[in-house]
């Protein structure tokens, strides 16, 4: 029998994928790691089977492979040239098949839906989980239900419908509704894989490892990472973690979690020392792929972040636009602004911490601009005009 255990609680109970939050204080549960020794097998070229000792998962289904993982981790040298800041890399997740780090996620909750005979999936999501959730349900060939706010954009909802899931526009609370999943998810047998479902949690692990090998089998010393819902940033962390428990490292990386001012309650939380944070009654921010008024995965971050000594901050919407120009100008990555909220965090925190020359930070770049197009202002875009006639004089004195 299969175990999840609560962090506050320090209890454990047995798995139920239609309920994986403790039945004493509600938070979400996790999955615990295994007593053995576990180790990484360099040879094999997909990440799940490189570390698959990490992941609770006994066998892999290869037919549900959709190239996820193996993502770039590139190092910004005309962003280093101008801020002069120590050695910034990022790792860019936009590379996934759905073009953002959900994938991790998906790939791992998907393995355990198809092992555990499953048949009818879901989520709850607007953006990048509904994507990826969709592909991956396709892929597996199973009912696939996807949730969505009754304001999500075109843009967002043609993304998600082009792999034919069921979709349902749901008016009303959207907490509310991620709750209530559960309960009509046990009803009619769907496998609600949520923002903090405890596999996707797990899945999230394998960017921490990736990071760890492209450095030579080194931790980084920061860490910057979008938060929203905190299942990401849990994975991430629990992936250093399981590093230092096995003995592959000595120190887990500061991880820093950055919100959008207009979206911020674990980093107002955080700044005022709580240890739960209230929600917000209304989020306004440009970075709508983190903007969650009421994260399921609030406390635990929180608590995950001051044991391990990490921190929460917020930048504003001004901030992040010019993070996400910097990126595309400087460095030709092109990512949504709450990716761009982690160049912005640095940004600000290093106006008041000197780094040292050697220290390594990574910015881990969670979903593609293209996703966001609606948050580019036309006026942001430099266009010359000319006629054909006239092509050649344009272009000699652009030159001058």
């Amino acid at each position: 029998m299969e175990f999840l255990e609560c962090l506050f609680c320090q209890k454990k109970y047995p798995l139920d994928l239609f309920d994986s939050f403790c039945p004493d204080c509600r938070e979400p549960m996790l999955y615990p790691s295994p007593p053995k020794k576990r180790r990484f097998y360099p040879g094999k070229n997909y990440p799940l089977e490189r570390f698959l000792d990490f992941l609770p998962l006994s066998k892999l289904d290869a037919s549900l492979n959709l190239g996820e993982g193996n993502t770039p981790l590139v190092k910004l040298n005309r962003l280093i040239e101008r801020t002069s800041l120590p050695n910034v890399f990022a790792k860019n997740e936009t590379f996934n098949p759905t073009y953002s780090f959900k994938d991790r996620g998906s790939a791992v909750a998907f393995q355990k839906a198809v092992a555990m005979g499953l048949e009818r999936i879901g989520t709850v999501s607007t953006g990048n989980m509904a994507s990826s959730t969709a592909a991956y349900g396709a892929k597996a060939g199973l009912k696939t239900f996807v949730l969505l706010k009754e304001d999500t954009s075109l843009e967002k909802t043609l993304s998600v419908g082009i792999h034919n899931p069921e979709l349902i526009r749901v008016k009303g609370d959207y907490g509310e509704l991620f709750t209530k999943s559960f309960s009509i998810g046990r009803k009619y047998n769907i496998y609600f894989m949520n923002s903090v479902d405890p596999f996707r949690v797990e899945g999230y692990k394998a960017t921490g490892f990736e990071i760890f090998f492209q450095l030579n089998h080194r931790a980084p010393q920061f860490i910057f990472v979008p938060l929203s819902s905190g299942g990401h940033l849990m994975g991430l962390m629990r992936a250093f973690l399981d590093l230092k428990k096995e003995g592959f490292i000595q120190q887990v990386p500061i991880f820093v979690g950055v919100q959008a001012q207009g979206c911020a309650p674990l980093a107002k939380a955080f700044a005022s020392g709580k240890s739960k944070f209230e929600r917000i009654k209304k989020a306004e921010t440009i970075a709508h792929a983190i903007s969650n008024p009421d994260p399921a995965g609030g406390n635990i971050s929180l608590r995950m972040i001051k044991e391990n000594n990490g921190m929460i901050l917020d930048v504003s919407d001004e901030e992040i636009i010019e993070a996400q120009k910097m990126l595309a100008e400087l460095e030709g990555i092109f990512c949504q602004p709450a990716s761009a909220t982690t160049l912005a965090g640095l940004l600000k925190f290093s106006k008041n911490v000197k780094f040292k020359t050697r220290v390594n930070i990574v910015l881990v770049i969670t979903g593609s601009g293209l996703k966001a197009l609606k948050s580019i202002e036309s006026s942001r875009i430099n266009v010359h005009q000319a006629s054909l006639s006239d092509l050649e004089n344009t272009i000699g004195s652009i030159l001058k």
